[in-house]
């Protein structure tokens, strides 16, 4: 009788930031937001740009819109392979120095 093969599927290599997002579609779900959402960012200014007849964005010129519509500096769309512990202590890290800003200021 032959030997039973464990088969795991194959770890999938990372990903690059692509250069560009191409259509609704993949600019939504690169925002995590339904597509109307997405839609109507770019209608109040969020950097999106027609090509032909589909609309194209890039990831970087998204992140630093978002950051600046949030009143902060860089943000950033958590990736599958993103590392969330560094970016909860920026974010903490950011937060503790609005509270102590605001403690000298009264």
């Amino acid at each position: 009788m032959p030997k039973r093969v464990n088969r795991t599927p194959a770890a999938k290599p990372k990903e690059a930031e692509p250069d560009f997002l191409k259509g609704w579609q993949q600019i939504a779900s690169f925002l995590g937001q339904p597509l109307s959402v997405a839609q109507h960012w770019a209608k109040t200014g969020m950097p999106v740009a027609r090509q032909g007849r589909s609309v194209v964005a890039s990831p970087a010129q998204l992140n630093a819109w978002l950051g600046r519509e949030s009143g902060r500096k860089p943000v950033h769309i958590a990736q599958p392979e993103a590392d969330l512990t560094s970016e909860l202590q920026r974010d903490l890290s950011y937060l503790r120095g609005q509270k102590r800003s605001r403690r000298q200021r009264h």
